[in-house]
């Protein structure tokens, strides 16, 4: 999967590689899709969600890039892949997820494979009203009509804030830059996510305008 779906199209970062290969993707997907689990689709996983095909998950991983030191928030956890993988990047990774089922499935997992730097919260991601610190990396793995000012308020100086913009058929895949009080925008690639869900999920930053 790594050689043929992730380094032959482009992304080298050994830190992204190695995460990839170390966690096995076959754990987080449905018994079902067992035979799907290392191609490169993403897989429904209950409740209206999917797993990200494992390029997507490479990308986002090698924009955030976080490091040693690096403060982590995944919002949208939904199988616990994507968290996974970045938790073998970082020291410490916070991960939201709105429904319950999906929040504990994927704590199970992780525990299982242990995971004790990676915590999964019940809660809504779209607003993250509950958490007081900020973050040097954010991944979100859900799309929003425009990027949300509440990610920006939690983005560290010289933080990396990945995510997916656009209508619900196709979506830009972009990466913000917090750089001295200043928020750089661009775009990686075209893509489609699920929608971002929550009482946030419809609102616009203005520290663009």
């Amino acid at each position: 999967m790594v050689e043929r779906q992730i380094r032959a199209r482009g992304l080298r970062t050994p830190a992204v590689l190695e995460a990839m290969a170390a966690v096995p993707r076959h754990l987080f997907v449905d018994e079902s899709y067992i035979a799907q689990a290392y191609e490169d689709h993403p897989l429904p996983i209950g409740h209206g969600q999917t797993i990200s095909q494992p390029y997507m998950v490479a990308l986002l991983a090698d924009a955030l890039g976080p490091g040693p030191g690096d403060r982590v928030l995944d919002i949208g956890t939904g199988s616990g892949y994507q968290c996974a993988v970045l938790g073998r990047m970082a020291p410490w990774v916070v991960s939201v997820e709105l429904v319950g089922g999906l929040a504990s499935s994927a704590a199970c997992v992780l525990r299982r494979l242990g995971y004790a730097n990676v915590a999964c919260i019940v809660g809504d991601g779209s607003t993250c009203g509950f958490l007081r610190t900020h973050f040097d990396c954010i991944g979100v793995a859900a799309a929003a009509p425009e990027i949300p000012a509440v990610y920006c308020d939690l983005l560290a100086e010289g933080g990396r804030l990945v995510l997916p913009v656009g209508s619900p058929g196709l979506q830009q895949l972009l990466r913000v830059r917090r750089l001295g009080g200043r928020f750089i925008e661009e775009s990686l690639t075209s893509c489609v996510y699920v929608p971002l869900r929550g009482a946030g999920a419809g609102g616009r930053s203005d520290r663009f305008d």
